[in-house]
This record gives C-alpha cells, structure tokens and sequence, in this order.
C-alpha cells in the first residue's frame, strides 16, 4: 500500500476512534445530567410541602387533602413491607428456577422453560393487576386467609400481622403479586450468571464428592454473587417502583394497621390514585415529595446493596 493511503487510513481510524470516545462520553455524563435533572425537578416540585411540613412529613400518618394535612407514613411503609414480602418469597423461588433450569433440568425442557420465564418478565404490570383482583384476590379470600386467620392468627407476637376480615385484598396479597412479577427478572439473571461459571470449577467439586446444593451454595453463588444481587436488585427496584398491580390489589385505604391482611396503600399507588385529581399547590408538592422519597429508598437500597458487596469482597481477600 502506498505511503499516503496508509496515512490517510491511519488518519481516518484516528478520527473515527476519537468520535467514538467522545460519543461514549457524552453518553455517559449524560446519564448522570438526566439524573441530576430528575432530582432537581423533584425537591423544587416539593419545596412547598417541605416548607410546609418538614421532617414532620415523614413521620406523619395524615392524609386530608380537605385541610391540607399530608403525611408519608403509609405509603412509605406499605412501600417497605410489600416489597419485603415480594423478596422473601421471590428469591428462594427463583434460585430455586435458576438451579433446576442450569443444572438439574433436562435438556429438552430447558429452552421452552427459559422462553416461558422470560414471556412472564414481559406481561405488562396492568394484566397482573386485572388477574390479582379478578382471579387471585376471589381464591385468597376463599381459602387461604380463613386458614391463616385460624392457624397463624391465633398464634402469640406473629398472630396480629395475620388476623382480619377475609377481603382478598391487602397488603400481603400486593406483596404475593409482586413476587409473581419479580421472580421471573431474578430467575433470569440467575440463570444467566450460573451459566457461565467454567465447568471446571463445578466437575472439580462434583470430583470431591460435593452434592448438587453444596456445588451451588460454595462454588457458583461466590463466584456469580455481583450478578445475582444484581438481579435482585432488579427486582427489588420494579417491586419498590411497581404501580398498576399494586394499586388493583393492595386495597389504596391511607390506614397504617397491624395486619398484612388489611387494606394499606404504597407510594407508587398514591401517585397513580391521586395526581390526576389534586388540586393546589400544597396537595401536588406533597405527591411530587412522595415520588422524591420513593426515588430516595431506591438510592439507598442500591447504595447498600454495593457497600454489602464490597465488604464480602475484601472479606473474602483478606481470608485469602
């Protein structure tokens, strides 16, 4: 090749290379400029209830758009504790998926499993809704909340959080759709990250005589557990952000009871209820601060998930 058509090329690739860096660049910071402006337009959305209520706002169970009287107790804790029962029950469910479709399923159901994982992580939240209030919410007020009303209700300290007039609807029957939500985007992940851990490592342990559980529990999920707390994060995140399933099911009642079996309310629900029809600056800034606070405990969640991480890592350094 010629000495000038080499330079040309060498000068073209040069330019292709520094636009691609740029344009990696501005894509980057502009993730962290749509975030900055979210923020932004959230606390000046809330500054009037801020002004207005203060930390009070927190701890306040008060909800009268009537006076003008706002609290985010409810929704906060509905927001908590349905998300809580959406986690305990969807990741054992899921590592247990994970487990059956990567290392103990045959090989001629593995695909259509993973296909039909993968089309529930695609139905939209509304259909959820419809079915939990339709279909779920008839058969749990039926037969299972009499039962726990009997044998869990009567039980000393746990007994209150499962006592109450059988409705289907409540904070536990939102916390069991949101499970059946989240588990298929954890099971996915799971799934994803066991896959690709070197066989080696897994016959190595079966050599020794390692059970399938102990090959899990000691080899793939230390060497997959980023992947996996990320996938739990993801579902954590969609389970804190859910609106439309949770607003059909959780009962949208702003009462802070004892009992999961009775009506609650979480953030995302209040927002879908009530901003179409607030009316005054107060009632609006005060929703607008739900959704501020809402966006808080998702950063914490994640920030802690990220601190847990790296403390099992240097633990796991310094042990080494």
């Amino acid at each position: 090749m010629p000495t000038f058509l080499r330079e040309a090329s060498l000068k073209r690739h040069t330019v292709l290379d520094l636009l691609f860096r740029n344009l990696t660049r501005v894509s980057a910071f502009g993730v962290l400029a749509l975030l900055m402006a979210i923020i932004v337009s959230l606390i000046i959305g809330s500054m009037p209830a801020i002004r207005a209520f203060g930390f009070g706002f927190l701890a306040s169970s008060d909800w009268d758009p009537v006076s003008d009287q706002f609290g985010a107790l409810i929704p906060i804790v509905g927001t908590l504790v349905t998300s809580a029962i959406a986690l305990t029950i969807a990741i054992p469910v899921s590592f247990g998926i994970a487990i059956f479709l990567t290392e103990l399923s045959p090989r001629l159901l593995r695909r259509p499993l993973g296909v039909a994982i993968e089309l529930l992580a695609g139905i939209p939240s509304i259909i959820y809704g419809m079915w939990g209030l339709f279909v779920f919410a008839p058969l749990f007020a039926d037969h299972v909340e009499p039962w726990v009303n009997d044998h869990i209700g009567a039980m000393p300290y746990i007994g209150p959080f499962f006592s109450g007039p059988p409705m289907g609807i409540g904070v536990l029957t939102a916390g069991i759709i949101l499970a059946i939500m989240v588990i298929p985007f954890i099971a996915s992940v799971m799934r994803d990250v066991f896959e690709v851990v070197p066989t080696l490592l897994k016959e190595s342990a079966y050599g020794l005589g390692a059970t399938t559980w102990e090959v899990m529990w000691k080899v793939v999920l230390p060497y997959t557990r980023i992947g996996v707390v990320g996938g739990i994060m993801l579902g954590l995140g969609r389970a804190l952000g859910e609106t439309m399933a949770v607003t059909f099911v959780i009962g949208n009642a702003h009462e802070l009871g004892k009992s999961l079996l009775m009506p609650g309310n979480s953030i995302a629900s209040a927002l879908a209820n009530e901003f179409t029809e607030a009316y005054g600056e107060l009632y609006t800034s005060a929703l607008i601060e739900l959704g501020l606070i809402l966006f808080f405990i998702t950063f914490v969640v994640l920030s802690l998930a990220r601190y847990m991480l790296y403390k099992l890592g240097k633990r796991e350094g310094q042990a080494a």
